[in-house]
This record gives C-alpha cells, structure tokens and sequence, in this order.
C-alpha cells in the first residue's frame, strides 16, 4: 500500500501542471524492466511525460507498454533481442512475423520510429552473431517494405564505445581494425536508409576507472578547463560531446558514403555503487542528469557538429533491482519503482514548441513536449533542486493531450484502488 500512495502523490504532482509549447529539442528515457517491483506502464507513461520525455526507447517490444502509449504520440524505439538475430539473418518468414507481432498490432494508434536489432553486438565474442547482424537488419527491413513502413520505421543497432580503437582525440579515433569488415557494409545499410548510427556513451566509466586523472567536472558537463583536439582546433568543456564526435571521426574514416545521423542511444549516471565505484552518489547523478538535459533542451550539437541538435536517451527511467554486475547497475534510474524520485534534479529548460506528435522515423527536426521551468533551486536553475521538474502549463494546450492524461490519470487510480500491487 505504501508504494502505491507513494506514485499516487508523485503522479499528483505532475500531472496537473501538464502543457505544450513552442520551441526546443526532444528528450529520449530508456525505459528498462529487468525488475520484479516496477509500476504499470500506465503509470511510467504519467513520470515520463512529466519529463518532457516525448522519445521512449525499449529493449523489447512489450505490449503492455505499447499498447498503454496509445494516443500519445510518443516515439517509440523498440527492441528485437540478441538470440533473434541468427534467425533473422537466415528466414526472412521470422522477419515478417515478427513485424505481424510485435509491430503492426501498435500502429498507428503507438508511434514506433525505430527497432534496434540486438545491442553492442559488434562488442560481443559470438562469431556468429556478428556474421548475422546486417542480414538480420536486412531482413528487418525488408519485411518492414512489405508493409510499406520503411519512411516511418528506421532499423538500426546500439553500440558501445568499444567499437573504437582509440577516442581521443577526437579527430583520431577510428573504428577496430578487426570490425571494419562489419562495421563498413553496416554504415552503408544505415546511410541507404536514412537510420542513424546508435551509440552507448557512459563518461561516467571513465571517471570510475581513473577517478585521480579524470576532471570530475569535464564528465558532469560543469565548468571546467576543457580540453582541446589539437588536429582541428575545436574545444571540448566535456566529454560526452568529444565521445560523439569520436564516433564521427570513425565513420568519416570508414569511407563509406552518405553521412549518417549519430545519437546517443544511452548515457546516464549512477546514483549509488559498491566501494569501489567511484562518483557514484546521488549528487554526481543529480549533476549529470540535470546538466544534460539542459544540453538537450537548448538543441546544442557537438564542436564538430554545432547546427545539429544531439538526440540522447538518458538511462534509464527507473533503478532495476534485477539487472547483474555492481551495485550500479541497479541504480541508474531517473526513478524510484514507486514512482519517487531517485534524487533530486533541479532544471531550468526553454520552452519546448509544437504539439507532442510523432514525427515519421525521427529523422526530422522539431520538438514538442512541456515547459520546464525552474524549480526552488534558484533563477538559475543551478541550485539544490525540488527533485521534481516544476511543470507549467504553455499558452497553447493540446486537448487531446489533456484527455489522454486524465484517462491514464484515472487508469493508474483504478489500480491502485482495486488492490493490485507491484511490491
């Protein structure tokens, strides 16, 4: 019972608040669920629309919450598991009825813009796997052409950092030698079909494998000296920007064609860690995730890219009690499972423009979501926060997304009141 008043009083809090303006760049959340005690997405629908979250990024393709985003216009990135991929790559019959059931159920009424085939497969020791990712992206694809939504539905993958043989500085970072043979006909899928290449960027495994030579501040996106990339002269005040565009250097020379989009598929900080596990606290999280989203909100590209606003998923919407490895593995969320939140982010952003509408395959520009304003923490929106966004309502409010509050507004009550419990 005390979980479920708990997410109540927060979805209070939020939800009155709820607006849309104009202007600004879009938030993505990884919403994860390798736990035994989260809330209904009903309710993650409530938290992550209170975030001005209007980009959601799964790593399945649940239903549940599919079907709970109806009518929200959320773009949605969705999921097709690693021990599919070998199959994908050799029947195209489990292509087309995977898109039958995970995909064409959802839409229109659930906008999905993207599926990523596997995660940090080109990083992975199965030989076969890495053999099979582009046939099974292909095979994605093409049955996803047979259903005539290629311009709407982008295929793609995630990869971490360790596709690089070196990241800085940035200008001279490259992909591994050995992955070039995947990683060069893969950038030419992506560029063929207008997708963009995913990255998983965490400076926060810099900092904690060496805490005494790592600027705490260059990795929290506060004010610090900066470093500099002496073969173009750019500037980089931290180091999710020079990471990105370490990433940018490797694909310039691969040598492979059209230029492809890059976005930060996930990055995030945690809030609690082992012993060992240096900089993870609640305050370096609060700094990490609030500076970040600020970047986000004021459409800000990297040095090599400044005119293109960078498109991040923080990681993730709620801590998961079930994930393996350190205790940080279990506390990346933005959230607690009861919907409270996991520390406070104090964050002042610009308005936000458009109706919050899903936009194609997200290749476009605009925005769309809510003003955020600042909290108690100060004009400046620097100071300790309220740990919840302060939320105010926009000139121009969007009827439809006011109902589709309210109903799921009323929907978390009803099951809350009917004694359904996720504890």
């Amino acid at each position: 019972m005390a979980l479920r008043v708990q997410l109540v009083l927060a979805v209070v809090v939020l939800v009155p608040a709820l607006g849309v303006a104009a202007g600004g760049a879009a938030l993505g959340v990884n919403y994860g669920q390798v736990a035994d005690n989260l809330p209904p997405p009903q309710a993650a629908a409530l938290l992550l629309r209170a975030l001005n979250a209007t980009r959601v990024k799964l790593y399945d393709a649940d239903a549940r919450v599919l079907s709970a985003f109806a009518g929200s216009g959320a773009d949605f990135t969705v999921g097709l598991p690693d021990r599919l991929v070998p199959r994908l790559a050799t029947d195209p019959s489990a292509a087309a009825a995977w898109v039958r059931d995970k995909i064409l159920p959802h839409i229109p009424a659930t906008s999905v813009t993207a599926v990523t085939v596997g995660n940090e497969v080109l990083t992975g020791n199965d030989s076969t796997m890495l053999r099979s990712l582009l046939p099974a992206m292909q095979s994605l694809h093409a049955a996803l052409a047979a259903c005539n939504l290629t311009s709407r539905v982008a295929v793609t993958t995630a990869h971490s950092l360790a596709v690089l043989s070196s990241s800085f500085p940035p200008s001279s970072a490259a992909f591994r030698r050995e992955l070039l043979p995947y990683m060069t006909p893969l950038l030419a899928f992506l560029a063929k079909t207008n997708s963009p290449f995913l990255i998983n960027a965490y400076p926060y495994f810099a900092y904690k494998a060496d805490p005494d030579r790592v600027d705490l501040n260059y990795v929290l996106f506060e004010a610090n000296a900066g470093v500099g990339d002496p073969a173009t002269g750019l500037h980089y005040d931290n180091m999710l920007h020079a990471q990105v565009d370490a990433v940018r250097a490797a694909i310039c020379k691969a040598n492979y064609g059209k230029p492809v989009e890059i976005r930060v598929s996930e990055t995030g900080w945690p809030s609690q860690g082992d012993g060992d596990e240096a900089g993870a606290t609640p305050e370096n999280a609060a700094r990490y995730n609030g500076n970040l989203m600020r970047l986000v909100a004021q459409g800000k590209g990297t040095p090599a890219a400044p005119g293109e606003a960078l498109q991040v998923y923080v990681f993730a919407l709620f801590n998961e009690d079930m994930k393996p490895g350190p205790s940080s593995e279990r506390h990346y969320g933005l959230f607690k499972p009861d919907g409270t939140p996991a520390y406070e982010v104090g964050v002042k952003a610009p308005t936000m423009g458009g109706s919050w509408k899903g936009r194609g395959n997200g290749t476009s520009g605009g925005g769309g979501g809510l003003v955020v304003a600042e909290g108690p923490g100060g004009a400046d929106g620097a100071g300790p926060g309220t740990g919840l966004y302060t939320v105010s309502a926009a000139a121009h409010k969007v009827k439809r997304w006011r109902c589709w509050e309210e109903s799921l507004f009323a929907a978390v009550v009803l099951v809350m009141a009917s004694g359904l419990c996720w504890s």
